[in-house]
């Protein structure tokens, strides 16, 4: 069986957390992304490193610097994943981190909101900021010009009299149209689980014109923890594992408890993928 281009960028997900220190291991063998406190986090996360390769012993990144290079890696994986599909969504794409969602065009209309309600202190204080929202990766597809819509080149698709409202036509619209907003989460505590979801929501309710992705990528290594963001429907498309295959290999160990059967009720439930899903989900 020959390598797949897309086992080949999984594979160099993998070893680009390796290399940037963000998977490691302490002196005392604890994982970077396990909780010390918890065996079962350790063990599990033990587990997934004996899979896929010899971490550098050496001290954990901080919270905030291992976040922001966890997402940067994320990234790149995407776009490499997401773009060499082109020929089953051709478009202008950008990948990239996140910025303010107003930038967008389902979005645009909470930037007029900020500049009301900075004008008016009752006004602000009623809505605050939650609404304007930066994600930690996006997706989005430049609108196209008239001729990108011709077929054959002897007539024209479009005229002035038709199509006068789409955002994916460049004489209507020139902001980008998000395609998908993602949220990178390298481990998942309980004081800021909720974020994602929080982040997912105002996605849902504050578009106006079609909803993007809505994803979560995790480095989690507890099935409980995964679970407490995962389960559940109406906020997040579905959570992301970094290395799910290899999760599931380790949780199917008898000392691990129901583990196991946590992990395979995600995945059965449509809501746990592993992280080589993402790029062909992106397509649909």
């Amino acid at each position: 069986m020959t390598d797949a281009f897309l086992s080949d960028a999984r594979q160099a997900f993998h070893s680009a957390l390796l290399q940037n220190n963000i998977l490691s291991t302490s002196e005392k063998s604890i994982p970077s992304n396990a909780d010390a406190s918890s065996r079962v986090s350790v063990a599990i996360a033990n587990g997934i490193l004996e899979k896929l390769g010899k971490p550098r012993a050496t001290e954990k990144l901080r919270g905030q610097i291992a976040g922001a290079t966890f997402e940067r890696v994320c990234a790149e994986f995407i776009d490499v994943g997401f773009r060499a599909l082109g020929h089953m969504r051709p478009g202008h794409w950008v990948v990239g981190k996140g910025g303010n969602v107003a930038h967008y065009d389902q979005y645009s209309h909470l930037a007029a909101l900020e500049v009301l309600a900075k004008q008016n202190r009752e006004l602000w204080a009623a809505l605050g900021s939650d609404y304007l929202i930066k994600p930690d990766i996006v997706i989005a597809r430049h609108p196209e010009p008239d001729e990108s819509f011709d077929t054959d080149g002897s007539r024209a698709y479009l005229n002035d009299h038709v199509a006068k409202l789409t955002p994916l036509r460049l004489s209507n619209n020139d902001k980008p149209i998000l395609h998908a907003s993602i949220s990178c989460k390298w481990t998942i505590r309980s004081d800021r689980v909720q974020n994602a979801r929080s982040e997912g929501l105002v996605l849902v309710r504050n578009r106006k014109g079609r909803l993007p992705h809505i994803a979560v990528i995790t480095g989690e290594p507890s099935p409980s923890r995964i679970a407490s963001i995962a389960l559940g429907t109406g906020d997040i498309d579905c959570v992301y594992h970094f290395a799910l295959t290899e999760l599931r290999e380790v949780v199917s160990e008898p000392n691990l408890g129901e583990a196991s059967d946590l992990v395979e009720t995600m995945i059965a439930g449509k809501r746990l993928r592993d992280i080589s899903d993402l790029p062909v989900d992106l397509v649909i």
